[in-house]
């Protein structure tokens, strides 16, 4: 019989375990076989964590409101505040109209010569006849358009005040003496050659003696006797007809083609006489000095030799400019240091300064020889008297003991054989000692003036010159226009004062009269309203408000707002972009 075993059951003990061991079990999290916590364990074990309190929509739309007040103020107030007190006030000029004037497309200068011919052994259809033949004559030899002569049949040989007749046109019009550039009166003789003319130095007048068979008949187009009045009036306008289509060439690019009809010596004459002259001024100040490296002499006469040689040639020039004059002595005054000493020439019998040492003549630190503080630019006349050692000293490559200085003055040595019949130097220079320096300083300042060389007439030189100043300040007045133009665009940063626009309203204004009496041929009031237009033109552009602000550029502006503004825009900006963006996520939750 099988015995079965009957196996006793095992007892199990349990051990206790101490509290705090039990708590420390419970609270240790089970781990997944992944690792991982529960989510029974993990929301039994770890705290709930604490959300702020939804924000009301009152607090909302206070934060909105602060933030949009700040963005008002800044907007609203500061933005036009900061534009207002920082922007460049800029007049309104006529830059197109400006420019115009520079290029020449409004105002075409012409210079027509009124002529009036004084024919009173004559019948009214034999001159009318013969002026109409010259005036024929005279197209013919003209080649410069812009200048043409126009003649006139005068009423009366005695009255420059009545009306003149115009032949060319039929019209009849008045005209005034200064009005006429020259006065034909023709002269029938019997006797001597003829045709044949005689010029007046000191009138502008042109006689011309002729036979009384030199009259052309009616049926006839020319004729010896027109022929030679229009060869005579055509030379004597050619050195003006030169320097106006020169002025014309180099100033205005309408009519540039101009030069080409000159010469190439006529040309580098007239660029000559245009670097050596003084620029036109209404007021100049003249300025005698005399010099003498010893202490003689010491006095001279030049208020009477002044009165007496030189104050009827300033007088002829008072339509043109006016003068100022004033007169200083230096005693024991040398050479220059930059020049060399005086050499004796044995050829010459004189001593003699080299011609490279004359520039150099002038001892700048020693004489008194500044630019006076007066209106207008100073022109220097210095009268040397060398000492009786170093007399007679002369330049030695010409043998001449005068010279000018281009735009500034001239020079004249005056050996003390010259200033007195005596074997000493004199003490004082008297009036007729005085007299050959007086002549020198007229010829050397009418070279300054820029004063034609033709004709051999004092006041058809002076018309001239008063011709070819009113084109030079007009061509001038309107270069400064377009300068002041080109100026307004390439700087836009410059104030433009309302005074700068009242300036150039009244160059444009004064340019146009001057424009209209130059066609006219009232060139006396030309070169009024030419200087006045050129003046207000230079006011215009040297305006000083505007030159300081052209050395303020946008970069410096630049460095001076931004340390400014970058403190206060970040906050604003930063404070916006976070608004927009919270407003984006509620849209899209």
């Amino acid at each position: 019989m099988r015995c079965q075993q009957l196996s006793t059951p095992r007892r199990r003990h349990h051990r206790k375990m101490p509290p705090s061991t039990q708590v420390d079990a419970l609270s240790t999290p089970t781990r997944a076989p992944d690792g991982s916590e529960t989510a029974a364990n993990a929301a039994e074990g770890a705290p709930a964590r604490r959300q702020p309190p939804p924000e009301s929509n009152e607090s909302m739309w206070t934060r909105r409101a602060v933030i949009f007040s700040f963005w008002a103020v800044v907007v609203f107030l500061g933005l036009p505040v900061w534009w207002k007190t920082t922007a460049i006030y800029r007049a309104d000029l006529p830059l197109q109209a400006m420019t115009d004037w520079a290029d020449g497309k409004i105002c075409k200068p012409v210079f027509p010569l009124r002529i009036a011919v004084e024919a009173s052994a004559l019948q009214s259809p034999d001159a009318q006849h013969l002026i109409r033949t010259t005036q024929h004559a005279l197209d013919d030899l003209n080649e410069f358009s812009a200048h043409h002569l126009r003649l006139m049949l005068a009423d009366s040989p005695w009255t420059a005040n009545l009306s003149q007749q115009v032949v060319s046109d039929g019209l009849r019009i008045s005209g005034k003496d200064e009005d006429i550039a020259l006065t034909i009166r023709l002269v029938p003789v019997e006797t001597g050659t003829t045709p044949r003319s005689h010029l007046q130095q000191y009138a502008p007048t042109l006689d011309v003696y002729y036979a009384a068979n030199q009259i052309p008949p009616a049926s006839s187009t020319s004729s010896p006797l027109a022929t030679f009045i229009a060869h005579e009036l055509h030379k004597m306008f050619a050195e003006e007809q030169a320097q106006l289509a020169y002025l014309l060439s180099t100033t205005s690019s309408a009519h540039s083609a101009k030069i080409k009809s000159l010469s190439p010596e006529t040309a580098a004459e007239l660029e000559r006489q245009s670097t050596r002259a003084l620029k036109y001024a209404p007021t100049y100040h003249l300025t005698f000095s005399l010099f003498s490296p010893t202490f003689v002499p010491s006095a001279w006469e030049i208020e009477s030799a002044l009165q007496q040689y030189l104050a009827p040639l300033l007088e002829s020039f008072s339509s043109i400019s006016n003068f100022t004059v004033d007169s200083q002595v230096q005693l024991y005054a040398g050479f220059s240091p930059s020049i060399r000493q005086p050499e004796y020439d044995e050829t010459l019998n004189a001593w003699t300064l080299r011609k490279e040492d004359l520039s150099g003549f002038i001892n700048a630190a020693e004489w008194p020889l500044s630019p006076s503080i007066g209106i207008g630019p100073t022109v220097n006349f210095v009268l040397y008297v060398p000492d009786q050692s170093q007399s007679p000293l002369l330049v030695k490559e010409n043998g001449g003991n005068s010279w000018l200085i281009p735009q500034w003055g001239g020079v004249l040595i005056l050996n003390p054989a010259q200033a007195a019949n005596t074997a000493n130097t004199p003490t004082t220079l008297t009036r007729e000692a005085l007299a050959p320096a007086m002549h020198t300083f007229a010829n050397q300042l009418l070279s300054l003036l820029g004063l034609p060389q033709t004709p051999n007439s004092l006041p058809l030189r002076l018309s001239t010159l008063k011709r070819v100043r009113a084109a030079s300040l007009l061509f001038s007045a309107s270069s400064t226009l377009g300068a002041l133009a080109r100026l307004t665009r390439a700087l836009p940063s410059i104030p433009i004062p309302d005074k700068v626009a009242i300036s150039v309203d009244f160059t444009t204004d004064h340019l146009q009269q001057a424009c209209n009496n130059l066609r006219e041929g009232r060139f006396q009031g030309a070169l009024e309203h030419a200087r006045i237009a050129e003046a207000e033109a230079e006011k215009a552009f040297f305006e000083r408000s505007m030159v300081g602000q052209v050395y303020f550029p946008d970069e410096h502006k630049a460095a001076v707002y931004l340390p400014l503004m970058g403190p206060v825009a970040v906050p604003l900006l930063m404070a916006a972009l976070k608004e927009f963006k919270g407003l984006s996520a509620r849209r899209r939750g």
